[in-house]
């Protein structure tokens, strides 16, 4: 599934608009709540600053905040210039563009580390010159802060970015994660949201038994306030952390269901960089899979019959068949040497198709099965693969109804009709290599002799009187005897059917015109 992006620029501009409001948030929040717990909140005999230290941490802070922040996210944003060049050429992006996109959330998290580090580094180095007593608790609180500040980045990062994310996976999803996992990201997000705070607690205790200058209210303050912060970030983070998984998670959920109600054309959008943009790509995969299996069963289907290839698709094949009891049609174009000596091939085809859709039509109408095409004729049976009331009868009306449709449907083409009917043999013929699903037995034989000689009558249709006789009294009584005739191949002379004229509601039927002429032939002899 490709992400169309309409306008790459503006989407990159909008994106870096947000990172830098968000980062720059999260930075002076983070800084306030470092100066904020270094001056009124850590136990000590040194007290909130004054003075100049007071004076040069706040000048060092506005620095940071200013200069040092800014330009480090800049830079960090720089870094991913070439992972968003593909967007603005309006073109696919290179592997090593879709990584640089992807890594976006890693990079700035590494940015974010190293700037507080030096940040930590700074501000000890100043409260060293001033007020040495302090540095342990300096270096320790700015450290952890920067810690949390940097996982808070990344989480934010992560979901600014993907809709830039997404647009370079649908075009070239990854093979390898470029991201943390699940459990990683897990632990990080545990460790930076809870742990931290837990080890503050701990240093300001050891620091407390150390000095042993904490009175008991500083140390209850102290416990509220690193407590309360632990909650809050840890809580933030947790959420972010957990709607990094739990939004691809449930797209994959309303996907699938959509899977189970039948529409393949269901697509995930893919903009994770852990495991689970492998997982939202491989449901893709997946769908596509499946859809390419219901196209090629659809066409199976279409060219051998859905009942033959449901039964193999469930249950295999097996080379061999049974012997049961089915009705055979037969229809057969006239004078088809002709017309493709006289027509283009193209319109040959045309012809022939228009033809064959008249006998599929009235052949899946009735409960038939097209068996195959030959050439320019069709063979098709009731009753195998799949069993249906009354093989004969229904064979019988569908050979009517072509006979009735294909003048109108199709006058350019006259053809002839023969039906059959008795025990065949119906199985799959041939070798494991190649084999097909077909029908053998004397009926088949009988059926394309009646359509051979069926072109001599008026309409070109045949059956054996057995396959009449064998069909339920609703068809039988559209047929008539037509004598018989030894058809070619055969040692017998087989008794024939055709179809009774259906006569106008002003003509007087057969049985009139017999009556009639029993009654001339009488007054004759009188």
């Amino acid at each position: 599934m490709c992400v169309v992006v309409t306008d790459g620029t503006r989407l990159v501009r909008r994106m870096q608009l947000k990172l830098l409001a968000a980062l720059t948030v999260i930075n002076f929040v983070g800084m306030a709540v470092v100066v904020v717990v270094l001056n009124w909140v850590l136990p000590g005999e040194s007290g909130p600053y004054d003075g100049a230290l007071l004076v040069g941490n706040l000048i060092m802070s506005a620095v940071f905040l200013l200069v040092v922040g800014p330009a480090a996210i800049l830079g960090g944003e720089s870094w991913m210039r070439a992972g968003r060049r593909w967007i603005k050429e309006e073109r696919a992006p290179t592997e090593r563009e879709v990584t640089a996109v992807l890594r976006t959330p890693l990079r700035l998290f590494l940015v974010h580390a190293i700037v507080w580090f030096i940040a930590a580094v700074a501000f000890s180095i100043l409260n060293l010159v001033i007020d040495v007593e302090r540095l342990p608790r300096v270096a320790f609180t700015i450290t952890l802060g920067g810690l949390v500040t940097a996982a808070s980045a990344y989480l934010l990062t992560e979901r600014i970015t993907r809709p830039l994310a997404a647009a370079a996976m649908s075009h070239s999803p990854v093979d390898r994660p470029k991201l943390p996992g699940v459990v990683t990201r897990t632990l990080l997000v545990w460790t930076l949201g809870t742990a931290v705070p837990l080890i503050g607690l701990v240093l300001v205790a050891i620091f407390a038994l150390a000095q042993q200058d904490a009175t008991a209210t500083e140390l209850g303050v102290t416990m509220l306030v690193i407590s309360g912060l632990g909650l809050l970030i840890g809580a933030g983070m947790t959420i972010l952390s957990a709607r990094a998984v739990a939004d691809p998670v449930r797209s994959l959920d309303r996907a699938i269901a959509q899977v189970a109600e039948g529409d393949l054309d269901v697509r995930v959008e893919v903009y994770d960089g852990s495991v689970l943009g492998k997982l939202q790509a491989g449901f893709n995969d997946m769908t596509e899979g499946l859809k390419e299996r219901e196209r090629l069963r659809d066409l199976y289907g279409r060219q051998v019959g859905e009942a033959v290839a449901a039964d193999v698709l469930d249950r295999g094949y097996e080379l061999g068949g049974v012997t049961c009891e089915a009705a055979v049609l037969f229809v057969d174009v006239v004078g088809s040497t002709a017309i493709a000596h006289d027509l283009p091939p193209e319109e040959v085809v045309g012809l022939l198709n228009r033809f064959f859709g008249v006998v599929v039509d009235e052949v899946h109408r009735h409960g038939g099965w097209i068996n195959k095409f030959q050439g320019d004729a069709t063979l098709a049976v009731f009753g195998a693969p799949a069993p249906c009331d009354d093989p004969p009868g229904q064979a019988l009306a569908a050979a009517r109804a072509i006979s009735d449709r294909l003048p109108a449907d199709v006058p350019e083409l006259a053809a002839g009709i023969g039906v059959s009917h008795g025990p065949v043999v119906a199985g799959h013929i041939g070798d494991e290599r190649r084999f097909e699903f077909t029908v053998i037995g004397d009926p088949v034989n009988e059926a394309a002799r009646l359509t051979e000689l069926s072109k001599t009558y008026d309409p070109m249709v045949l059956a054996s009187q057995a396959a009449v006789d064998a069909a339920a009294n609703e068809e039988r009584a559209h047929w008539m005897s037509a004598g018989s005739a030894q058809l070619r191949g055969r040692p017998i002379a087989s008794e024939l059917a055709r179809p009774k004229p259906v006569r106008s509601p002003d003509q007087p039927g057969l049985g009139d015109q017999a009556v009639a002429a029993g009654s001339a032939e009488e007054a004759t002899e009188g």
